[in-house]
């Protein structure tokens, strides 16, 4: 299986600008720029592609893992914090609410770590990746 992704960037760092495709079409000439990067433009980011990329990694490795071990989640939600500071993504802190009926917050928090050790997007990243996990 491969994924497809496309970036176009015309101009020098600060005054340029881009736009990302995605083979899906999701993403379609999705603005990016310095300010979308370093202040608050409006448009994507990197960082805020690879935190969606990472939350929505982990989330399914997590439904799968609590699958297997025997509990059925009824709701996940990530959020994913990523760090970018000098010059290279430092951390990416994902952030779990959860309602998995029939479960114990001690084994929640252990099949949430083997997913967050085990997916795919987390082995990619060579970064310090960190977890709060919520029983709802």
């Amino acid at each position: 299986m491969k994924r497809k992704a496309n970036a176009v960037w015309k101009g020098n760092l600060k005054e340029g600008e881009g736009n990302l495709s995605t083979e899906s079409g999701i993403l379609s000439k999705t603005q990016y720029s310095y300010k979308t990067r370093f202040e608050n433009g409006k448009g994507t980011n990197p960082e805020e592609l690879v935190g969606a990329a990472h939350a929505g990694c982990f989330t399914m490795q997590l439904s799968a893992n609590l699958s297997e071990a025997g509990f059925e989640p009824e709701e996940l939600e990530t959020k994913a914090e990523v760090t970018f500071e000098d010059g290279k993504v430092s951390h990416s802190h994902l952030i779990l609410t959860a309602k998995v009926t029939g479960i114990e917050q001690s084994k929640f928090e252990e099949i949430a770590n083997q997913a967050k050790e085990n997916c795919p997007i987390s082995s990619l990243l060579d970064t310090k990746i960190t977890l709060d996990a919520k029983l709802l």
